[in-house]
Order: C-alpha cells, then structure tokens, then sequence
C-alpha cells in the first residue's frame, strides 16, 4: 500500500444555461505602478458567448488573465464555478477552464497533434482519459488542422499555430472557454469559423469569453459584449443594445457608426468615413 495517495480533482457537473462560471466582482488589478483595471464587475454565464471588446489598453486581456485566476487582483474577488478563484487548486481549475492565451510559443519541436492533446492533460487517471483520442480528433477537425497532424508546431504559419492553439484547447472539454484574440492572425474564412465554433461550445453548454478587436465580429457572434474603457466597463450588454454610435465614438477616440445590416438588420460597425 502506498504511503502517500494522491488525492484526484473531481471533475465538475455539467453546467446549466443560465450558471455564471466566472464572475468578477470590484476587480481591481495593478501592474506595477499602474491600475489596469478600477471596479469591475462581469458575469460569464453557461450558454452565451460574452466579447471584451475596446481599445488597446482598455484592460481586456488583464481582465482576461483575472477571471482565469493567472493574476491576482489588488482590490475584488473573482469566482469561478461559485467559488473564489484561489480556493481551487491547479489541477481543479484545468478541469475547469481553458484558456487560450495571445501568443502560443513552444521551445521542442512537437508535432501538432501533441500540442492539441497537451490539452487533455488534465484528465489523465480519470475515466475520462479514455475519450482522448477522440476529444483530440474532434477539436482538431473543427479547427481545420487535421491535414498537418504530423507537421511541426513551429513549421506552422501564425494562422495555422492560432488554429491549433485553439485546438488544445477544445480537446481539454473545459466547460469555460477563456480566449484572447482567436481571430487575430486568421484569415476571413477561419474567423467566422472561430466565432461559429464559440457560439456551438455555448449552444452545447460552454460559457465562452473572447477578447475580441473587430466589433463586427462580436455585434454578429456574441450574446453579450461588455465594452471596456480606461479599466472599467463602460457598457454590459447585447450588441444590438449597447454598440451605439456616441458610446463607441467616445471609447475609440475615433467617429463610428452602427448601422443595420441591408438585408438581415443585423447590427454593422464602421469608422465613419467622410466622402
């Protein structure tokens, strides 16, 4: 009998639409001398994709980073699953949530099918270390790498290393999907197919939240955005409520407007371009 037994994380239950995952509340992060980010309160709910959207240093991926507890906050609480972020251990919060950060930089030579089943390291020694191959297969056809199974990672294009990442990250089954810019070195056909693959982990279960640079994108794929301004959130909302033309004028620094889409009426953001 071994002298020491290793206690395994229990896997959480299945979400019901409508649960909050993650939630911040007064978060106030500081990095070094400087406030990131000053009160803020958000929800990530099961079932909706939320978009943090804003200007470059609006403290999207600092919010981010927070709600998946990489960083600590000098002022608020985040909870994830009900609980204070730091009442989970690290091999509970990988059953949790999956985060897929900015850049994915990997120092061996691993082919892209090792990278995306990096992603079920957290169930090894659970009964679900049996669904690996397929939870592997699964995310990697989505994403579209299939093709290049054998392929170095780092033979990869940023678009292809981008699809991949996100890959290891469907393959972990977290029921918290965190994503920082998914679409930012991807072409137009693979953006959609991003987006399309959020709203899909949210109609399956999933909270989704994605930082997201192109309103467009977040008006037509996200449930709910949550505008980001000098560290606070400037507006909480469906897009179609709070993308305006004089709140994202303001927060941009730059004239915009909303329009309805010609044929859909779905909501378009544009620079307003004087002729």
């Amino acid at each position: 009998m071994p002298l020491f037994r290793t206690r395994r994380p229990v896997p959480p239950p299945a979400p019901t639409p409508g649960d909050v995952l993650a939630e911040a509340a007064g978060l106030s992060v500081r990095l070094g001398d400087r406030t990131v980010l000053d009160g803020v309160d958000v929800t990530a709910r099961a079932g909706e994709v939320l978009a943090l959207v804003g200007p470059n240093g609006a403290g999207k991926s600092t919010l981010l980073s927070a709600l998946a507890a990489d960083v600590r906050p000098a002022a608020g609480v985040v909870r994830l699953h009900g609980r204070p972020a730091d009442d989970w251990s690290a091999p509970e919060l990988a059953l949790r949530r999956a985060v897929l950060p900015q850049a994915a930089v990997l120092s061996f030579p691993f082919t892209v099918e090792e990278v995306v089943r990096m992603g079920r390291a957290p169930w090894a020694g659970t009964q679900a270390e049996e669904q690996d191959d397929t939870a592997v297969a699964q995310a990697m056809a989505a994403t579209e790498v299939t093709a290049f199974a054998l392929r170095p990672f780092s033979a990869l294009s940023g678009g292809e290393r981008a699809r991949v990442a996100l890959a290891r990250v469907l393959a972990q089954r977290a029921p918290l999907l965190l994503l920082d810019e998914p679409t930012a070195a991807l072409d137009l056909r693979h953006q959609e197919l991003v987006l399309r693959l959020c709203r899909e982990r949210a109609r399956a279960g999933d909270a989704v939240v994605v930082v997201l640079h192109d309103l467009g994108l977040a008006a037509a794929h996200a449930h709910r955005a949550a505008i980001l301004h000098a560290g606070r959130v400037a507006a909480d909302g469906a897009p179609a409520e709070v993308f305006s033309d004089g709140l994202l004028s303001r927060v941009y620094d730059q004239p915009v407007e909303v329009l309805p889409h010609p044929r859909t009426g779905a909501v378009l953001v544009t620079p307003r371009r004087d002729p």
